[in-house]
């Protein structure tokens, strides 16, 4: 295996971490929006605040790793996609900013109009990034980059297989949010708020189950390289990650919410290992291979020795974090004393 190809692998592994943490985090805006008025959606949104708060902005760290991997790495393919794919990859961005200051200041705002204009804008926003996110990568994994960049604006990336890409990076995060949702409410003593929570990700997993093999389709005549690989090579993962849905959707119907939680992991980072998998030996599909793509091997290893660092450094404290919001501790130091 290449130098190459081992970053590649690096830099996947965080497209794949980013896919679940802060696919978990963008999900909740879509409960968030069809919580219902303040009243009847008030519990459901302390929820979400309670569950994402202490988290929120340190998932953005796998979208920075994976953005210092890919253009230092490979220069020239990150600059062919930026400059053509502007438009999608620029609302994600404006989303991502719309979303952490609205979160911010929901928290703080001084009228009921003024909560409910930034509850808008922050599911809103938690919709629109992963949408314009799957879009992206839907065109980069159809061929419609080219390797001299600036390709066109427009049909880059408004063509079936990255509209299914936004619809499904949506419905995955979506599910996945559900799952951690329907678990920290029953864990918490919200019994009747989970059995809502329950039904409603059921319902969004048969949906996004559905989309999912529904674009097999279209992506067949719109993208014959990546339909080829994807019922070929990346077909086991699939299955797996098909096989993974369905015992999330039976674990969430018999009530086992921490067994589901594992379950909606495995089922999404096996759809987005899968597209990996497809995409595989191409950095832009039909365009620029892996190889062809690197930059110096200096480069390269230094960005593994950092990758490393980073393993030991940031990956522990993270863990942490993520103990303590997904157990009691976090809400018992947050308990007033007496």
């Amino acid at each position: 295996m290449s130098l190459a190809v081992v970053v590649a692998i690096a830099m996947f592994a965080g497209i794949v971490l980013y896919a679940l943490f802060g696919g978990a985090d963008f999900g909740s805006g879509f409960f968030d929006l069809t919580a219902g008025g303040s009243e009847r959606g008030g519990e459901l949104r302390v929820l979400i605040d309670h569950s994402i708060g202490p988290v929120w902005e340190a998932n953005h760290v796998w979208l920075i790793y994976i953005l210092v991997i890919w253009w230092t790495g490979f220069p020239e393919t990150f600059a062919a996609a930026t400059t053509t794919l502007t438009l999608p990859l620029a609302l994600a961005l404006v989303g991502i900013v719309l979303r952490g200051a609205s979160f911010a200041f929901r928290k703080y705002s001084a009228t009921l109009a003024q909560a409910r204009l930034f509850g808008a804008v922050f599911a809103g926003s938690s919709l629109i990034t992963p949408f314009f996110l799957g879009a992206a990568a839907g065109a980069v994994a159809s061929g419609r980059v080219p390797a001299e960049g600036n390709g066109d604006q427009l049909s880059s990336w408004m063509h079936p297989t990255s509209l299914f890409g936004g619809l499904i990076a949506v419905g995955t995060c979506a599910f996945l949010a559900g799952v951690f949702l329907t678990a920290d409410a029953a864990r918490s003593g919200h019994g009747s708020l989970s059995e809502t929570l329950r039904i409603r990700t059921i319902g969004v997993g048969v949906v996004t189950g559905i989309v999912v093999f529904a674009a097999l389709v279209p992506i067949k005549h719109d993208s014959p390289t990546l339909s080829d690989r994807l019922l070929g090579p990346a077909a086991p993962v699939i299955v797996v990650s098909a096989l993974a849905g369905l015992a999330t959707l039976i674990l969430l119907y018999v009530r086992r919410f921490s067994q589901a939680r594992l379950a909606a992991v495995v089922a999404v980072a096996a759809v987005v290992i899968g597209w990996g998998v497809a995409q595989y030996p191409w950095m832009l599909v039909d365009e620029v291979k892996i190889s062809a793509a690197a930059g110096a091997d200096a480069t390269l290893a230094g960005l593994l020795v950092v990758v490393g660092l980073a393993g030991v450094i940031v990956v522990p404290a993270l863990t942490y974090l993520f103990w303590l919001t997904q157990s009691e501790r976090w809400t018992e130091s947050h308990e007033p004393a007496g």
